[in-house]
């Protein structure tokens, strides 16, 4: 027996007054309305309804279940219509992850017009140069840049971001500017730790191929500590194309080696595989994916 479909039927019973006018309203046969009956008082084990050939009543049992049936269906009409209605505008709270800079400069202003547009919702963004479990951290979307290992997310991919060997003016006239990858083993290097993990850089120019052992005089977990201490002149950085965007622009820092640049890095959003994705992190999705991709284009 569905013990869905048969308390809605004893409800509508009721509520008609009969078993025909419930019929009608279910837009069924008289018959399955009386086996359907049949069956719940069955289950039950008590009589619900004392039925003639001209009316039916409510026993004291009856009234009580039908009493706690109809606030059930109440209740469960009531939270499909939530859903449908934040299907419709979004509601809830959303959980962001990505790195730092890129997401205080692409992220943040992208989530804040997006609540500015859905004032049901709530946000977090943590902003953190290393990866974290989605799932462990409670996390609903991130954004990654670089490989994703993780076979389990849905990756949206977003666009690419190049990854530039960087130097300030006062450097490269007091070190010399590097005309070959080799040349850089000589030069002082800047590391930043979220996005170098070795002490070895790589480079290719058509079908060539170059890996450098660097010297690092300075290392440091934050992006703007590492281009900080290069936009000073403390020696030769990588990092990616987005980070030094502004500097460059400004002449702060010049671009080193550009026809050996290493392979671009893929940007991409993920967040966990599910068959019915929740409405809020749909809404985000459609609403940041093609904003994203913009600024990475530009």
């Amino acid at each position: 027996m569905d013990k869905f479909k048969a308390m809605s039927t004893f409800v509508r019973i009721v509520e008609a007054g009969s078993l025909t006018g419930a019929a009608s309203r279910l837009d069924v046969s008289l018959t399955a309305v009386v086996r359907t009956l049949a069956a719940l008082e069955q289950a039950l084990g008590v009589r619900l309804l004392n039925r003639t050939t001209r009316r039916s009543a409510l026993t004291e049992e009856g009234r009580e279940y039908f009493e706690r049936c109809r606030r059930l269906l109440s209740d469960l009409e009531e939270a499909e219509s939530a859903l449908t209605d934040r299907r419709l505008t979004p509601a809830g709270r959303l959980a962001i992850t990505a790195p730092v800079m890129f997401g205080r400069l692409h992220v943040a202003p992208v989530l804040t017009d997006f609540l500015g547009a859905y004032p049901e919702m709530r946000a977090e963004l943590l902003l953190l140069d290393r990866v974290i479990d989605l799932l462990e951290e409670g996390i609903d979307l991130a954004v990654r840049i670089g490989p994703l290992p993780d076979s389990s997310l849905v990756a949206i991919p977003l666009g690419s971001t190049p990854r530039v060997i960087c130097a300030s003016p006062e450097y490269l006239a007091r070190a010399g500017t590097p005309s070959h990858p080799r040349e850089l083993a000589g030069h002082r290097a800047i590391r930043f730790s979220g996005l170098n993990v070795a002490s070895e850089w790589s480079f290719s120019r058509g079908g060539e191929s170059e890996r450098v052992s660097i010297t690092d005089v300075f290392v440091a977990n934050q992006v703007d500590v590492a281009l900080d201490a290069c936009r000073k002149g403390l020696g030769c950085g990588r990092f990616l194309g987005y980070q030094v965007r502004d500097l460059e622009a400004s002449g702060q820092l010049l671009r080193i080696l550009p026809d050996w640049q290493p392979e671009a890095l893929r940007v991409n959003l993920v967040y966990l595989h599910s068959r019915l994705l929740s409405p809020r992190i749909r809404a985000f999705v459609d609403w940041a994916t093609p904003r994203l991709r913009e600024q990475l284009l530009g």
